[in-house]
């Protein structure tokens, strides 16, 4: 049957791919960093204080003084084409796209700040694609990170007309094509170091220990691929002991432990005088670990006597990353795609 003369075009089907991560400012200035923080720390599920009471002192004293700050640590590990955290998921979504080929759209988000995630799923329907695949970047699966980032899909969902069919990648902390992608990296950047740690610290990013109790898996999904991971590389000879920690605290609250800086300054004291660093809950390097990892983090081991230290580099859009992204996109793709 013919279609009407004024009849809407609609594009060829397709299936999608939308890689989310975390957000980051447009710019390392104080001005954007304010608007960037004012949306992150206003998320109910990174959060969960009472509004009326969260609100006032997020508009008063931390969007007054924390900016600054922020923009300062921000403007240590810009570069040229942005944001770290933005140069690698972009260059994630543009290598995974060359290993999907075009029977897949790739494309990326953030789920503060820009671009975002409604931005995209709006493309990506105007491309055609009526099957989209949500891919938070976020190993371990935590209410502030992947269930917020699913939520701001699922809500731009909301206000659509026409919603694409829409699955999601669950957490993959104990994947075992994970653990061999960080044991790759790993090995591939231990050896290109100019000395031999005496230990390697797994550090991931803090979470408030009542969320632990709320039922929040993050923790002992952390701990799993620590013990994987400690396992993976317990076949090097001689094996490389595997400590784990939390970093990136805020506020007054108890948050899980052991500390980073604190469990670095214990490591010191316990004999190790070199260090590698490498942070398995990140998908791509950031402020967290370029700035507070790189920099004062290994300030605070050499101040307490250590003498070489090395932050590992995140699997970003390396080879490891592209092939470990390949075979969990394309299971969960299954039926979708051949």
């Amino acid at each position: 049957m013919n279609q009407p003369a004024n009849h809407p075009v609609i594009a060829t089907p397709k299936v999608g791919v939308l890689l989310i991560n975390l957000g980051t400012p447009d710019a390392p200035d104080p001005k954007s960093v304010r608007r960037y923080l004012a949306e992150f720390l206003s998320d109910r599920r990174v959060v969960e204080i009472p509004q009326l009471l969260w609100q006032p002192i997020l508009r008063g004293v931390i969007l007054t003084t924390r900016p600054k700050k922020s923009a300062h640590a921000y403007q240590q590990v810009w570069t040229p084409d942005g944001s770290p955290l933005a140069v690698h998921t972009r260059a994630t979504a543009h290598a995974l796209q060359q290993a999907m080929g075009q029977g897949v759209v790739v494309d990326w988000a953030m789920r503060y700040g820009n671009p975002a995630i409604a931005a995209k799923l709006a493309a990506m329907k105007a491309q055609g694609c009526e099957r989209i695949l949500l891919a938070p970047l976020y190993p371990q699966y935590s209410a502030a990170t992947t269930a917020t980032a699913n939520d701001a899909a699922f809500a731009a969902l909301a206000a659509m007309r026409w919603q694409p069919a829409i699955r999601t990648l669950p957490p993959y902390h104990d994947d075992p094509a994970y653990i061999a992608a960080l044991k790759a990296s790993i090995d591939r950047h231990v050896a290109a170091l100019d000395f031999v740690p005496d230990a390697l610290l797994a550090s991931f990013h803090g979470m408030p220990e009542r969320t632990l109790h709320l039922g929040d898996p993050y923790h002992c999904q952390s701990v799993k691929t620590v013990r994987l991971l400690r396992e993976a590389l317990s076949l090097k000879n001689p094996p490389l002991p595997v400590h784990m920690s939390f970093q990136s605290r805020f506020g007054r609250a108890k948050w899980l432990e052991p500390e980073t800086e604190a469990t670095l300054a214990k490591l010191v004291k316990e004999g190790v005088r070199n260090v590698a660093v490498v942070t398995p809950g990140f998908a791509a390097d950031c402020l967290e670990t370029l700035e507070e990892i790189a920099l004062r983090a290994k300030d605070v081991f050499l101040a307490q006597g250590g003498e070489k230290f090395a932050l590992l580099p995140c699997l970003n859009a390396s080879a490891e990353a592209i092939t470990l992204y390949d075979r969990l996109v394309s299971r969960e793709l299954s039926g979708w795609i051949n």
